[in-house]
């Protein structure tokens, strides 16, 4: 499982597996964001099978999903909200990683 970090406290990855989350504890992470809307392709796994393995782990979850291409203001307001209320560092993930970074920059962007 390979991720990047874009700050301190947030860093990025591509869709994981639930047997990834004892990695993601064993890395340091509290917290675990997913931007990916379920049945986005075949064979990838729900959110609720992530977020109970997540979860199994003592790790915290939050299903925020986001249409790719098509972030709305919505999107940047809920992302913001969890950021302010998990528990750092924070795990988000999404397909690639680019919408779960690109939601990052455009909360940056309105903080000003």
């Amino acid at each position: 499982m390979e991720y990047r970090e874009i700050s301190e406290d947030y860093s990025v990855s591509a869709q994981i597996q639930p047997e990834d989350a004892a990695a993601i504890k064993a890395a340091g992470f509290k917290s675990v964001i997913c931007n990916r809307p379920d049945d986005e392709q075949p064979g990838q796994p729900s959110a609720d099978n992530v977020k109970a393995a997540v979860e199994a782990a003592g790790l915290a979850f939050r299903y925020i999903p986001v249409i790719s291409g098509q972030i709305t203001a919505e999107n940047v307001e809920d992302q913001a909200e969890a950021l302010d209320a998990l528990e750092g560092p924070i795990f988000a993930y999404c397909r690639s990683g680019a919408r779960c970074t690109n939601l990052y920059g455009l909360i940056q962007q309105s903080k000003g």
